[in-house]
């Protein structure tokens, strides 16, 4: 690997991902990069591609379910603060794709840009926020996207506009590339009003849903009329164990990890309940997280 070399002081080797990961499961990926500047994320690319390395992306790991051998290729993180900016213009908000998404909903309410607040308890980075194409109920955060600078595996730079980008069911149609920076469009609206709103929302969220701590996950989409976790419950499987890895009481469609959980766990859990829901109620669900 004669084009790595040169990157010794970003890439290790055999780095257990369960400690980049919300549900602190996984093994070692095989390379792992943080590149500390754009441009030395375009050469390592470069180097990737000339190497016929493949890369994965790993923004904080709250929709990664990692085996537990691990992963081959190259994982990288974008975690150096260039990535990670937060800049408030209104009614714009640019974000890197390594800052955390919540502050960067936080940081708009507080400037009086409404739009983001629905989203608010949705753990992740920016960059996983729009390659999953999040949504709530009041919408997906596609909607509120001006344009995205990208940088694609082959290390091509560009800014797309929203009008450029095809959103479609957790998704944003950007497989190849990595997300660099985001630019927001919102609107502009007294931020007493919208504070209120979203502390609404996050009372909400958190009596429902085992938000805010890692060692959980989110399983399944809902299908299209009906709720994954309703679904689950009615099936008899809330509460349900498989070794180290249990089906919530608050929501059944989060899967909770204790100290003993292995990632095999996990799986033989979503089997299991898709193996329930689709002989009790004759419905597929699909899973919302990614298995590497």
């Amino acid at each position: 690997m004669e084009k790595l070399a040169e990157f010794k002081k970003i890439i290790r080797t055999e780095v257990p991902l369960a400690m980049h990961t919300w549900m602190q499961l996984g093994g070692p990926a095989e390379y792992f990069a943080e590149p500390r500047s754009e441009l030395e994320l375009l050469q390592l690319l470069q180097a990737c591609l000339k190497e016929q390395i493949s890369i994965r992306v790993l923004g904080m790991g709250s929709n990664v379910l990692v085996s537990d051998q691990g992963v081959p290729g190259m994982v990288i993180r974008l975690s150096a603060p260039v990535f990670c900016e937060i800049e408030t213009s209104s009614p714009y908000v640019v974000a890197g794709a390594g800052a955390k998404f919540g502050r960067v909903i936080t940081n708009a309410v507080h400037d009086g840009l409404a739009g983001l607040e629905s989203f608010i308890g949705i753990p992740g980075s920016v960059g996983g926020a729009i390659m999953q194409n999040i949504a709530t109920n009041d919408g997906s955060i596609g909607q509120w996207i001006d344009s995205i600078r990208i940088v694609t595996f082959a290390g091509e730079m560009k800014t797309l506009s929203r009008q450029d980008i095809v959103f479609g069911y957790r998704n944003c149609g950007l497989d190849n590339a990595i997300i660099l920076s985001v630019k927001f469009k919102l609107t502009p609206e007294n931020e007493k009003e919208v504070s209120r709103r979203l502390q609404k929302i996050w009372i909400v969220r958190k009596k429902n849903q085992p938000i805010g701590n890692q060692g959980i996950g989110y399983l399944f989409g809902n299908p299209r009329g009906q709720r994954a976790s309703e679904l689950i419950d009615e099936v008899g499987l809330k509460g349900t164990k498989i070794g180290g890895a249990s089906v919530s009481e608050r929501n059944a469609n989060f899967v909770l990890i204790d100290s003993e959980c292995s990632c095999d766990d996990v799986k033989r859990l979503i089997r299991l309940i898709q193996t329930q829901v689709r002989e009790q109620r004759e419905i597929d669900l699909d899973l919302e997280i990614q298995l590497w």
